[in-house]
């Protein structure tokens, strides 16, 4: 997915821009291009009417240079990994 309907992609397209505009550093700006860690988790859950549904969950830690992460939780059917990322970007 790319442009519009990915925000990942979109927050990506900002970090080129702004990287041009200041003349960030190459190896700086390959650094900020990805999140540090990004953990995909898939756990069940019995519901009350005694079937197991399994629910999928997100967590990216982009960078932590100036202090604790933050960002990057949301608790959503819709939620997609892209948008997680993008919010903690």
């Amino acid at each position: 997915m790319e442009g519009e309907n990915n925000p990942f992609a979109n927050a990506q397209q900002q970090l080129e821009q702004v990287a041009r505009l200041i003349n960030l550093n190459p190896e700086l700006h390959e650094r900020l291009q990805h999140p540090s860690r990004f953990i995909e988790v898939n756990f069940p859950v019995r519901l009350d009417n005694g079937k197991i549904k399994i629910f999928r969950g997100f967590r990216s830690q982009y960078n932590n240079a100036r202090g604790p992460y933050k960002g990057g939780i949301r608790f959503s059917p819709q939620v997609t990994a892209a948008e997680i990322k993008a919010l903690s970007m």
